[in-house]
């Protein structure tokens, strides 16, 4: 793949604003700036190579990584305040035949899941949906007009309702995502399974080992 970019928009604000923040908050007690999704395993997507995947028509979050474990799993109160995706670069071919067997262009956004029993998950908070083909060979980071209150415990979820080129493979079975989708069809990736109105409340029954999604969130702790 091309040599990844990484893209800040408004990143000037973005960072002043979280600046100020801390400032503020520094009278009282310390907020802290983590990256949810921060694994020391690197993923590159997979795209433009041939097969070139993708995630599509479905809500994931990557469940382990390597060691790591609960990879998207918020550690403390706070607000989400970005999302990063780095996404592959397919071909023309690749984006028509997506754009096409997928429902359109390729998009995504964050969605704030409250897990409950048996891999039962609420939909708590989303962001707006990107249009993602811009960016495509890069990392970009998308700072948040308005944050997103999360509490710990809850995870960080990468919403998909069309495709996107956002998955590495080639691991090991250490290394697993889990989808909305119904247990007994995880291999069915044309019915509809993004999460898209907040309250849903849906079993992530899939996972899928040997696989990465490549986001993550930037959390300001509650201090």
């Amino acid at each position: 793949m091309a040599v990844m970019k990484r893209r800040f928009l408004a990143l000037g604000g973005f960072l002043a604003g979280t600046v100020l923040a801390l400032v503020l908050l520094a009278g009282t007690a310390l907020a802290t700036l983590t990256e949810v999704g921060h694994s020391t395993q690197p993923a590159t997507p997979t795209c433009p190579a041939n097969p070139c995947l993708a995630v599509s028509r479905t809500t994931g979050f990557q469940s382990k990584a390597g060691t790591d474990k609960g990879v998207m799993v918020v550690p403390r109160d706070g607000r989400i305040v970005a999302w990063t995706i780095t996404l592959g670069k397919p071909s023309t071919k690749q984006i028509s035949f997506f754009d096409t067997n997928e429902g359109g262009p390729a998009e995504a956004g964050i969605t704030l899941l409250r897990p409950g029993k048996r891999l039962f998950f609420r939909t708590q908070a989303q962001t707006p949906l990107v249009q993602l083909q811009p960016y495509f060979g890069m990392t970009a980071q998308f700072p948040l007009v308005t944050t997103l209150a999360v509490k710990k415990g809850w995870v960080v979820a990468l919403t998909v309702p069309t495709w996107a080129p956002a998955l590495s493979v080639g691991f090991d079975n250490t290394t697993a995502w889990r989808s909305s989708r119904d247990k007994k069809t995880c291999s069915n990736t044309t019915t509809q399974t993004a999460q898209q109105r907040t309250m849903q409340l849906t079993q992530y029954g899939c996972l899928y080992k040997t696989a990465r999604l490549t986001y993550s969130a930037t959390l300001i702790s509650t201090p």
